[in-house]
Order: structure tokens, then C-alpha cells, then sequence
């Protein structure tokens, strides 16, 4: 099972095959939150709080479906609506906290864990720049230390991918590394690859401390760098790609689905 809350440091990679070639890497933290933990770790550190304003914070509002319940009754509550149970099981959030009052999280991952410690399913949300979150719940085989998992596309986030694309995601757990690898395709191969990959830090004062300083402002570099590579894909020839989705009757609509955590 991962370890309690930490402190991950590393770097994000995407590296673009079709139609234009096009990559980047960049340096990022995150942390890993049990949701249980969550009161400790405010009391405990004096940079971090829960649902108020410090230097870096978690607020529930970032995450799930940005209202008052609960993260971790969310969260329960999508994985019952997919028939998963994890029975009290640790839930543990891996996202950016928001720094110095600023919030985006690409992609934030919950690692659904059941009593016995292992891993029943991860709750895969994505933001994207238009203020638009979804959830992919992906069900877990229990295995220890890497997960395969795929899922089709139901959401848009870069203007520059097409709709039918599916992902896979190999997923190597929270230990003393975390590891996220993407790769998004069509019917005709492979057209990007993503990832993150981080080494584990305790969390404490300190190591904020020197976060803040060696990767300051995290989220609004994260934002500035997207739309950065998105203006280099532009000069590059690449266009703005069609806001539909494919519902469950299978009909195509231009606004994206309901939330669904």
C-alpha cells in the first residue's frame, strides 16, 4: 500500500507524434493527501492548510465537484455508482495543492484503496483551461506496484486532440517514486504520449519550504505553460479541434457530460 501523505518532486513530460511533432518537460511537485489525514496535516504544518488560505492549501472546492461535500464522500460515492466498494478503505489525492491562493490541477489522480490495502480503482480527474472538470473511474486488479488501465476519451481538454481517442494509463504507485504514463491513441496508432514521474519526500515545513523557492509558483507555471505550447502548436499548423462528445445513445453533442464526481 502507498505510504502516508508526502511530498513528490519530478517532472512532467508530453511528446506529441501526429500530425506535428512537438514536446515538452518541465519541473513540478505534488503531494499525496490521505483524505483522512487531512486535519493532522493542517495542525501539523505551518505552509500547509485545509480549506484556508496559506502559502500552499488544499480546498475541497479545487477538487471533485467543487461543492461543500466531502471529498472522500465523493469519491465513495462514484465508485458505488460503479459498483466498486472499498468499505473504509485510504483514499489518497495526488494533485498540485493551490500556491499562493492559485489552483489547476491537468490531471489529479485518487488512489481508491480497500481495508486490506489494495488497490480497488483510480479516479482519474481531469481540468481543463475552460473551467471544465470530468472524472474516469477506472476499476484496479489489487496489484502491487504497477496498474495497466484503459479508458476512451469522454472529455475535452486540449483544443488540438480529436474526441475519438482512447487512453491507456500505466500507473506505478506511490512509494518512494510515482509514475504516470499516458498514452493516447487513435484507430490509426499512437498520437501522444504523456507523463509525470517523482520521487517521494517527506512532507514537512521544509520541504515546502524548498519547493517554494526551487519550483515557485507550480500551478501558474503550469498555466502559463500550457498555453505556451499551445501557441507553438498553432505556428506549428495545428488547428482547433471540434467540442463534441459522444453520449451514452451514442449521439454527439457540443457540451461536455455532467460531472460525474
Amino acid at each position: 500500500m502507498s505510504p502516508a501523505s508526502a511530498l513528490y518532486v519530478g517532472t512532467v513530460m508530453h511528446r506529441r507524434l501526429r500530425p506535428r511533432r512537438h514536446q515538452f518537460r518541465y519541473r513540478a511537485f505534488w503531494l499525496l493527501l490521505d483524505l483522512d489525514d487531512l486535519a493532522k496535516l493542517s495542525s501539523r504544518l505551518r505552509l500547509f492548510s485545509h480549506n484556508r488560505a496559506n502559502l500552499f492549501s488544499l480546498h475541497d472546492a479545487d477538487h471533485g465537484d467543487g461543492s461543500a461535500t466531502p471529498l472522500r464522500l465523493q469519491v465513495e460515492l462514484q465508485l458505488a455508482s460503479a459498483g466498486i466498494d472499498i468499505r473504509g478503505g485510504a483514499i489518497k489525492l495526488l494533485c498540485m495543492p493551490r500556491t499562493f491562493g492559485h489552483s489547476f490541477n491537468p490531471l489529479s489522480l485518487y488512489f481508491c484503496y480497500r481495508g486490506d490495502g489494495t488497490l480497488a480503482a483510480i479516479v482519474y480527474q481531469v481540468h481543463n483551461t475552460f473551467a471544465e472538470r470530468h472524472c474516469y473511474v477506472v476499476l484496479a486488479d489489487g496489484s502491487a506496484g504497477r496498474v495497466n488501465q484503459t479508458c476512451r476519451k469522454a472529455f475535452y481538454v486540449s483544443p488540438f486532440l480529436e474526441m475519438d481517442l482512447g487512453y491507456e494509463f500505466r500507473v506505478g504507485l506511490p512509494d518512494e517514486h510515482v509514475a504516470v504514463a499516458i498514452r493516447v491513441a487513435s484507430s490509426n496508432g499512437t498520437v501522444m504520449h504523456a507523463g509525470l514521474r517523482a520521487t517521494r519526500r517527506t512532507l514537512c515545513d521544509r520541504a515546502l519550504l524548498k519547493v517554494l523557492i526551487t519550483i515557485p509558483a507550480v500551478t501558474l507555471k503550469v498555466v502559463a505553460a500550457i498555453h505556451w505550447q499551445a501557441a507553438r502548436l498553432w505556428l506549428k499548423g495545428m488547428r482547433i479541434q471540434p467540442r463534441s462528445y459522444l453520449q451514452q445513445d451514442g449521439s454527439n453533442t457540443d457540451q461536455p457530460a455532467q460531472l460525474r464526481i
